[in-house]
């Protein structure tokens, strides 16, 4: 199970989503545009529907299971399809965690935050209080997709309110209004930078079917591999369109 909501950064995040979102509708939005306006409409809608899926993306990342290894999970070592990298360790014995007292299924990790095994485990994630796994990547991945869009619309409302203020050599409305488009920008300006970077680093893993545990033991594979001669190849690499297939279907 999920660990759930109530943690010090799920609450931040939830703060922070709350007052970029009324600062950007309620005074950016109504500086600039006006809401009884279409185009204050308009953009306050997009923004909304935007926002909305931010929040309920963010909610499946925090309250889905990641995926838990089943506790009768034994491993076919008969089973000739079955590649030796994926149930045998650098030993060659059998992937056996000794915290869970269980096998681990390919591409399993233990997380010492849980304290239990997760299937293709990418991260434990403190932002959702929760591991990134088999069972949430998906919504993980469409949060922080949403997250950069709304960031980025953020910014660009933002600007150009200032933007048109200035050529109208008009001021930032009152000081309570100065201050929100100050603490606004000082959010939104590192925040999308930071998200930008990591959804690009999560489409490059999807590209390539990796997940991050498996990027950093690849880099050591890739480096034993050419020591003797060998070239790694990351054997869940399906290519770029039957990669993308897994992660919507």
């Amino acid at each position: 199970m999920s660990r759930g909501l109530v943690s010090f950064p799920v609450i931040v995040v939830f703060v922070v989503i709350g007052f970029l979102y009324y600062t950007t509708v309620f005074v950016v939005v109504d500086d600039w545009l006006g809401l009884r306006t279409s185009p204050g409409i308009l953009n306050a809608g997009a923004f909304t529907a935007l926002a909305s899926m931010v929040v309920f993306s963010y909610l499946l990342a925090i309250t889905k299971d990641p995926g838990s290894v089943p506790s009768s999970f034994v491993p076919d070592i008969e089973d000739s399809e079955s590649p030796i990298h994926e149930i045998k360790r650098k030993g060659g014995d059998l992937r056996y965690c000794q915290k869970c007292s269980h096998y681990k299924p390919p591409r399993a990790h233990h997380c010492r935050v849980c304290k239990r095994c997760v299937l293709r485990m990418d991260h434990h994630c403190v932002w959702i209080n929760n591991c990134v796994g088999h069972g949430n990547y998906k919504a993980f991945f469409v949060f922080v997709l949403y997250a950069v869009i709304a960031c980025i619309h953020a910014m660009v409302m933002l600007l150009s309110a200032v933007t048109h203020d200035v050529n109208k050599d008009q001021q930032l409305g009152g000081g309570s209004s100065r201050t929100l488009y100050i603490l606004c920008g000082t959010i939104l300006v590192p925040l999308t930078v930071a998200l930008s970077i990591l959804l690009g680093w999560h489409i490059y893993l999807v590209f390539h079917n990796k997940t991050t545990i498996e990027y950093h033991e690849g880099v050591r594979a890739m480096w034993l591999a050419e020591k003797v001669g060998h070239i790694y190849r990351h054997p869940y690499d399906l290519g770029v369109y039957e990669n993308l297939v897994l992660l919507v279907t």
